[in-house]
């Protein structure tokens, strides 16, 4: 008898075991559909992760922006020798890795125009993966984030698929979906070198459950030409309808690369007429300008908020840093540039919620969502 029951619960618990979803199914059981993701009512961007407190564009930088309350994580996107989508803000990692200190690398230096800027030094595009994988991460802004260099050489240029992964296991384990906003940086360069970044970035979405079915994706660019082809190219990969693109602007008074090079006489000051806000709309969901297009320096708003919205638009401007002379001039806390200010950050983080913006490219997500905490509770 004691025999016969002791092969009943067996059964039973190899009966129950086969009944437990699988790993793959835990994930499809917590997981809406996109049309259920309800995006807040006030986004906060992780800027190349937290860059503020971690060598921008790692995965270190990107979990920390997630551990911090970032919606969504900014990776800037470009492609190795063999087609690989990595993330660096340049194609010239000199100074963003240790690449110069490395023999074996020491005839990659060379000399490049993109987008009319001479640059001399080592890009991505003359590395196959295997080779990138050898370089180590350091601080971009070392004089101004000197605690980020003490995180110098221990971190590895990560690929678009294991920034997936990252935002992927953090769902998996918390149930929170965190989505990917990413640059497509230089496309005209690229693609007049064969390695057009598009189409490449699109499969990788489509391929990963995570990224075409299930989080929250926007696919920024301060370029209109590969935007107007993303918008024409996402019909044809399927789940990625909820993609949504973001026209990036510069300075008014530049103009878009694309622009230039195809004789188009417009800058980014055009773009942010009513009529060129109109022409976004016609393959955009929203846009990125740089924050002085709505405040300037001395703390001023101006209309332009308004007259996105005006036209259906959503506006994240960029970059909010904590830092003195990234502030607005009226909110530094002493006169030493490089030091971090929080009570000027946080009330600079109040300025543009008031004026209605609808998220925020921050350096640092912590101080983000404590601000937009604080600015929802009043």
């Amino acid at each position: 008898m004691q025999k016969t029951l002791v092969t009943l619960l067996s059964l039973a618990s190899l009966t129950a075991c086969s009944q437990l979803p699988k790993p793959q199914d835990q994930i499809n059981l917590l997981i809406p559909t996109s049309q259920q993701h309800q995006e807040p009512k006030i986004i906060i961007i992780g800027h190349r992760g937290a860059s503020a407190l971690r060598p921008e564009h790692t995965l270190a930088s990107y979990q920390k922006a997630i551990d911090d309350g970032a919606d969504f994580i900014e990776p800037d996107l470009l492609p190795t020798k063999d087609g690989y989508l990595v993330a660096r803000h340049e194609n010239d990692i000199t100074t963003t890795t240790n690449v110069s200190e490395l023999s074996q690398f020491k005839d990659r230096k060379t000399t490049k125009v993109i987008d009319g800027e001479s640059h001399t030094g080592w890009f991505t595009e003359d590395f196959n993966l295997s080779e990138l994988k050898q370089l180590k991460a350091r601080e971009r802004i070392p004089d101004v984030r000197p605690n980020n260099a003490k995180y110098n050489d221990q971190f590895k240029i990560p690929t678009l698929e294991e920034i997936i992964a990252l935002a992927q296991k953090h769902y998996e384990q918390t149930g929170k979906l965190v989505g990917l906003y990413i640059e497509t940086k230089h496309p005209t360069y690229f693609q007049k070198i064969n390695l057009a970044l598009e189409d490449r970035l699109l499969k990788t979405l489509s391929t990963h459950e995570f990224t075409r079915d299930l989080a929250p994706i926007y696919l920024q660019s301060f370029e209109v030409t590969n935007l107007h082809y993303i918008k024409e190219q996402l019909p044809k990969y399927k789940g990625l309808k909820q993609a949504q693109l973001i026209q990036l602007y510069s300075d008014v008074d530049e103009s878009p690369a694309d622009f230039i090079a195809q004789g188009i006489h417009k800058t980014y000051g055009d773009l942010a007429t009513t009529e060129g806000l109109k022409n976004v709309a016609t393959y955009a969901q929203g846009i990125g300008p740089s924050k002085n297009y709505i405040v300037n320096n001395a703390g001023e708003l101006t209309h332009f908020v308004q007259d996105v919205h005006a036209q259906g638009l959503k506006i994240h401007p960029y970059s909010l840093r904590p830092e003195n002379k990234f502030l607005i001039d009226s909110l530094y806390c002493n006169k030493n540039a490089n030091e971090r200010c929080i009570q000027g950050a946080m009330a600079e983080y109040q300025i543009f919620f008031k004026a209605g913006v609808d998220g925020v490219f921050t350096d640092d997500p912590a101080l983000g969502r404590k601000a937009v905490n604080a600015f929802l509770q009043k």
